[in-house]
């Protein structure tokens, strides 16, 4: 397990415990944190889980492609569904886009 923090971009926490195996998308979704749409359930073919990480790994030429779709790219940016929970992101901070409520 990894304890994951979500911050809606109003500043809002949301730490929960992930369970290793899981995306971090999966772990917003089993918790009801708001912002995180996932629309896709995962497939990496739309940018509804967008958010913003520090330090997990570069992201594949697909996901690059669907951040195209997304709004407020940065260099951090991320879809969760595409980022594995292990035991190495217990802390992680996810932020989450202004324009996903």
């Amino acid at each position: 397990m990894a304890k994951i923090t979500y911050i809606e971009n109003g500043g809002r926490e949301h730490a929960v415990e992930v369970k290793t195996g899981l995306t971090v998308m999966e772990g917003a979704i089993r918790n009801n944190v708001p912002g995180i749409d996932a629309d896709c359930g995962g497939a990496c073919a739309c940018a509804t889980c967008h958010v913003y990480v520090e330090a997990t790994g570069k992201p594949s030429a697909m996901e690059e492609s669907m951040l195209d779709f997304a709004e407020e790219v940065e260099p951090n940016s991320r879809l969760s569904c595409q980022i594995r929970v292990s035991d190495a992101l217990d802390g992680l901070i996810v932020r989450l886009p202004e324009n996903q409520h």
